[in-house]
């Protein structure tokens, strides 16, 4: 394989110097061969049809730590991880059109509900659950971490709503602030203790029953602008609630119970995702 000079490189790939140490640091793009006396970097001209791949990977904005793992790939499974990012990239351009026409709407005098609301009862439930600060980047590694437990020692199955995982956001996580988030997993009252020790790394505890004010939500890809839209139909259907009820109010209760996104799993590939907040 031949070898051509960093500054060759960059030439051929039109990447800068600059970006290609940092693809060398982040472990992205690594030279072929690294001089020990003068610390020059030599990459091989076969690379350069990966460094074609990894500008158009970063033109379509996956981060640097998404594109070394597709790069590992075979490139069926790329093909398919890359499909997926695009239909979320899709996903989230769709709702912030829905929140830009939101905020249009409100700021010029008109209240909109983006979302269908409706309400259902939640018993008491036994929950296991792993509970963290985490950023809107960092949510999603979190939730991986929690499936990829209740994967290696599955638990009993609840059917339905009531035996679905679920994440309360305590906090707002966002890309500017992190918040308490905690992920649920329902189990069996009476095995609840015995199940437990099997899984020190998570929480043990009940859950009151409730009832919940929910919005369905075009998962399993939910971004946090469609959390926002959700939450503010919510809060309009609150109020609506209020006018329609004179000398009854009702009140919203995340700071009790929690905001919550509940996945359940409708078929092998297919997930239901609703946004809910409990009410009294």
């Amino acid at each position: 394989m031949e070898e051509i000079s960093i500054g060759e490189f960059a030439r051929r790939s039109r990447l800068s110097l600059k970006a290609l140490r940092l693809y060398d640091e982040r472990g992205v793009l690594v030279p072929s061969r690294v001089d020990q006396a003068s610390g020059y970097r030599y990459y091989g001209t076969a690379q350069l049809e990966e460094a074609r791949l990894v500008v158009m990977l970063r033109q379509l904005q996956l981060p640097l730590a998404a594109i070394k793992e597709l790069l590992a790939c075979d490139p069926a499974d790329a093909a398919a991880r890359i499909a997926e990012h695009w239909r979320g990239a899709e996903a989230a351009h769709d709702a912030r059109r829905d929140l830009a026409d939101y905020l249009v709407n409100w700021l010029s005098g008109k209240r909109s509900v983006m979302y269908e609301v409706a309400t259902r009862a939640m018993p008491e439930r036994s929950l296991l659950c792993l509970k963290r600060n985490v950023d809107e980047q960092g949510m999603w590694a979190f939730g991986k971490e929690f499936i990829a437990i209740l994967r290696e020692r599955p638990l009993p199955k609840i059917e339905g709503r009531e035996g679905a995982f679920f994440c309360i956001y305590w906090g707002w996580a966002s890309a500017d602030s992190d918040g308490p988030v905690e992920w649920c997993r329902p189990v069996p009252e009476a095995e609840a203790h015995a199940l437990a020790e099997h899984y020190p790394e998570l929480t043990l505890r009940t859950e009151p029953a409730h009832r919940e004010a929910f919005v369905a939500l075009p998962g399993p890809l939910v971004s946090g602008v469609q959390i926002q839209l959700a939450a503010e139909s919510l809060q309009a259907w609150a109020q609506e609630q209020e006018q329609e009820h004179e000398g009854e109010r009702l009140t919203l209760r995340p700071e009790d119970l929690g905001e919550r996104i509940t996945y359940l799993a409708t078929g092998p590939t297919s997930v239901d995702c609703d946004f809910a907040v409990p009410f009294a």
